[in-house]
């Protein structure tokens, strides 16, 4: 069923709402959808939910009621949850849903070496071998069990890093989103040093990918393309001014990974004698549109560029945290005006896309290094994973508010973690008392992807299963292999 209208009520309704005050609470709050954007949205009463059956019956499905509106004695339950906005994934990759928990307490360069080039040669070299045993493109699993862990945890947009081999592999990504029903802003890897020969570019290679997806996908709904060169380290300076060029030429986003580590960045100092962000700087790549992932190690001059240049940050201290790579100065850069996200990173580093236990974690860091429990309270971490990333990834979404896409998920409040959660305090249970796992409706487009729990759009078990068994392979294929970066 998928009526044009659909109607939700809950107990708690919290917008993010740029025209009201931030921490805005509505009790008995509801929002009306009229195809793939919110029509209404407020506070519910009596006389609203007898309108919008009157004018909509027949054609209003109401979420959480077994009725379709369409009769006079349909009832408009006021669910036991709070309505928020999708959250918003602004750094991650759908390649690593296979390697979660593949980690074994190591620093980041020897995780790519141990798992993750492991894992792309694999797929590689025994795609077709693979194919024949699941039945189904291996990749596909990867990306599919990727859609199921986002809407599980109410990511209803996100902009997924495609490294490595993947970039080879937009069609599966693609194919993947669609059936989800999510939102994605595909960054396409390049790499041209440094990195197993085999996926080394051109910078002429990697600009003409990306002028073939645009001309393959780019009006395919719910994506975007954009440049996304994967570290400063494995690009050229020849090759970030092509790309940088291109996305000015195409008015797009360009996204990379800057100083995630503290040997890797020492190792890039060492080479070539200044830092990433001084680097990108000289290649003419930073700005507004620019949004840089982790930039952990951060110099003072580093902070004055980003400042000057307008440019982004993805904070992701999960994987920066299991992985050993430090935090980043992340009030320092608030207090100076930086737009700063909060995000996941893939599932291979932070072992789960638990976006608001990131979120809780970004915050509890700084409080504890700083000593000041003031620092990153409840709300503003919330507009890390709402309103900012949205606006980085400039998507029409973020906040509730009419005419915003209909991009919203309802958190289950009477879970008894979740107990007692009132108005006064609903913002900060949703921060530091929830474990992820609440989220019992999701909506995206106007789409509802998860429904009382369940997934509609996919089939979970099929996607489990089928990655189960892609990863018994991979043991077997690791257990005998394995492949060192460059550096």
């Amino acid at each position: 069923m998928d009526l044009k209208f659909k109607l939700i009520r809950s107990r708690l309704l919290v917008p993010l709402d740029n025209n009201q005050a931030k921490k805005t609470v509505l009790e008995d709050g509801y929002i009306l959808t009229k195809g793939s954007l919110i029509k209404e949205v407020g506070k519910y009463s009596d006389e609203i939910g007898q309108r919008i059956i009157r004018n909509y019956q027949g054609e209003l499905q109401i979420i959480g009621s077994p009725g379709v509106g369409n009769s006079q004695e349909i009832t408009i339950p006021c669910l036991d949850g709070v309505i928020l906005p999708g959250f918003v994934k602004a750094h991650g990759h759908d390649q690593e849903s296979s390697i979660i928990g593949f980690g074994k307490d190591e620093s980041l360069i020897d995780w790519l070496n141990d798992i993750v080039f492991v894992f792309a040669d694999f797929l590689r070299h025994d795609e077709e071998e693979l194919r024949k045993k699941l039945g189904s493109s291996p990749y596909l699993i990867t990306y599919l069990k990727s859609r199921l862990d986002d809407i599980y945890y109410g990511i209803t947009s996100s902009l997924n890093h495609h490294c490595n081999f993947h970039k080879y592999h937009l069609s599966e990504l693609i194919e993947a989103n669609s059936k989800a029903g999510t939102k994605m802003v595909i960054a396409v890897g390049s790499e041209d040093r440094n990195l197993n020969p085999s996926v080394l570019d051109s910078p002429q290679e990697a600009i003409n990918r990306l002028n073939n997806y645009l001309a393959e996908f780019g009006g395919t709904d719910r994506i975007r393309i954009i440049p996304g060169p994967n570290q400063v380290f494995s690009n050229s300076l020849k090759m970030l001014k092509a790309l940088a060029k291109w996305s000015r030429e195409h008015n797009t986003l360009i996204h990379i990974h800057s100083s995630e580590e503290p040997k890797m960045t020492n190792w890039f100092y060492r080479q070539y004698h200044c830092s990433p962000v001084e680097y990108l700087y000289r290649a003419d790549f930073l700005g507004e549109n620019a949004i840089l992932a982790h930039q952990v190690n951060t110099t003072e001059i580093d902070l004055a560029i980003l400042k000057d240049t307008g440019t982004n940050i993805v904070h992701n201290p999960l994987a920066n945290t299991i992985l050993g790579s430090g935090m980043p100065p992340i009030i320092r850069m608030l207090e100076m005006g930086i737009p700063v996200a909060i995000s996941t990173d893939g599932s291979g580093s932070s072992d789960n896309q638990n976006i608001l236990n990131a979120a809780r974690l970004a915050s509890q860091y700084q409080k504890a290094d700083h000593k000041d429990a003031r620092l990153l309270p409840a709300e503003k971490v919330l507009e890390m994973i709402t309103v900012v990333p949205a606006g980085m990834l400039r998507l029409n979404a973020g906040s509730l508010e009419v005419d915003k896409d209909a991009d919203f998920i309802l958190i289950d409040l009477s879970r008894p973690n979740l107990t007692p959660t009132l108005a006064d305090n609903v913002v900060e249970n949703i921060i530091w008392a929830s474990d992820g796992s609440e989220v019992r409706w999701v909506v995206s487009g106007g789409r509802i992807l998860k429904d009382d729990y369940r997934f509609v759009t996919l089939d979970e078990e099929r996607v489990k299963k089928d990655l189960l068994q892609l990863c018994k392979l991979l043991i077997d294929y690791k257990n005998n292999n394995s492949t060192r970066m460059a550096i």
